[in-house]
């Protein structure tokens, strides 16, 4: 078991290190491309695949990675910029959804071309195929990775790329 220790320690910074430096250049990306951040997209993406386009704050909080309390304040953003909606339940009034709006899904569709082709060239100068096929089945194994793998909102964009 003690033999697993030093590469358990360097994958997880490697992948720290490695998420940390991709949401740096991809926060770049999006924000040139249509001021919106890596949480953002996360977030709209999220909304946008969930049943009737919404989810309960405190799920998308936790499917986000966020706290509360920072969910609330990466939604007020998004509400003031007209891209999610925040709506009651009508059955349990402590209950509050965050809705994409017809701007947010917009937004998404617009900023998902770019993001998907910086994915695409990031990942497509580093590994073949074969090798991201072993990455995904890798990284598919470790907790909490499946959540939210389909993104049909996203993957139905076509790409471009320029090679």
């Amino acid at each position: 078991m003690t033999d697993h220790v030093p590469n358990a320690l360097t994958a997880f910074v490697r992948l720290s290190n490695a998420h940390a430096a991709m949401e740096r250049a991809f926060n770049q990306e999006l924000q040139a491309s249509g001021s919106i951040t890596v949480t953002d997209f996360e977030v709209l993406r999220r909304l946008a695949d969930a049943s009737e386009g919404r989810m309960r704050r405190i799920d998308l909080a936790h499917a986000v990675g966020v706290t509360p309390s920072g969910i609330t304040r990466l939604l007020e953003g998004l509400e003031q910029s007209g891209l999610v909606g925040k709506h009651r339940c009508t059955s349990d009034h402590r209950v509050t959804y965050a809705v994409i709006t017809d701007s947010g899904r917009d937004v998404l569709r617009a900023t998902a071309q770019t993001h998907l082709a910086g994915l695409v060239a990031l990942f497509g100068e580093r590994f073949s195929g074969a090798e991201l096929d072993q990455l995904v089945s890798l990284l598919g194994r470790l907790p909490g990775a499946d959540d939210g793998a389909a993104c049909p909102a996203v993957t139905s964009v076509p790409v471009t790329t320029t090679t």
